[in-house]
């Protein structure tokens, strides 16, 4: 089954309410996988970072603007990284380090926050390189939670679920592919150290 609602219902209170429901979409997923192509994943972006996507996402759509309370919520949703009762397989696309949320500053801060981050016990985090062959050609960004039983993908005018048992296993096995082009450990850290000099000379050139 899938099911879509479209952003404008789902935010026409605002950012916050929206939070919650992701908290405790959050809360009862032990063991997610998230694949994000073009932009960091919402659990790790830091408070500049997603100051920035949601101010956008309330100019686009014309809803109310309580970015400050949607962000706040967006930052304890975090906690399920630190908690000890969360496991989360992250892929990012290389590209994800690179498009330009908010400038050279924000950019190296996020950065920072996922080399300060990689090593947390709840989080196997793959950066895809974007020389990587893939076994599969690129698709939209989607996540895998409620311990697999519900994907995800949000689209630029709604949000998608996805529940049918085939269609998940499909999710599933794109996953895997791209997982096994994606650089773990030392080698996705030197990529996060390259894109952090790379914002760091942005900066300076500022």
């Amino acid at each position: 089954m899938t099911s879509s609602v479209r952003w404008q219902e789902l935010l026409s209170a605002g950012t916050e309410a929206v939070q919650d429901d992701v908290i405790r979409w959050y809360q009862r997923t032990r063991e997610g996988k998230a694949y994000v192509p073009n932009m960091i994943w919402g659990t790790l972006q830091t408070e500049a970072y997603a100051t920035v996507i949601l101010k956008q996402v309330v100019d686009f759509l014309g809803v109310p603007d309580d970015v400050l309370a949607g962000v706040a919520k967006r930052m304890e949703r975090q906690r399920v990284l630190y908690d000890g009762e969360h496991h989360y397989d992250v892929i990012l696309g290389e590209q994800a380090l690179y498009t330009n949320i908010g400038g050279p500053e924000v950019m190296r801060a996020q950065v920072d926050r996922l080399l300060r981050d990689i090593d947390l016990p709840s989080l196997e985090l793959g950066i895809l390189p974007a020389t990587a062959r893939l076994g599969m050609f690129p698709v939209p960004g989607f996540g895998i939670y409620g311990d697999g039983d519900t994907v995800n993908v949000e689209l630029v005018s709604s949000e998608v679920d996805i529940t049918d048992a085939n269609e998940i296993g499909l999710h599933q096995k794109v996953f895997a592919l791209f997982r096994e082009g994606a650089a773990y450990g030392e080698a996705a850290v030197d990529l996060l150290r390259k894109a952090q000099s790379f914002w760091t000379g942005a900066s300076l050139q500022e």
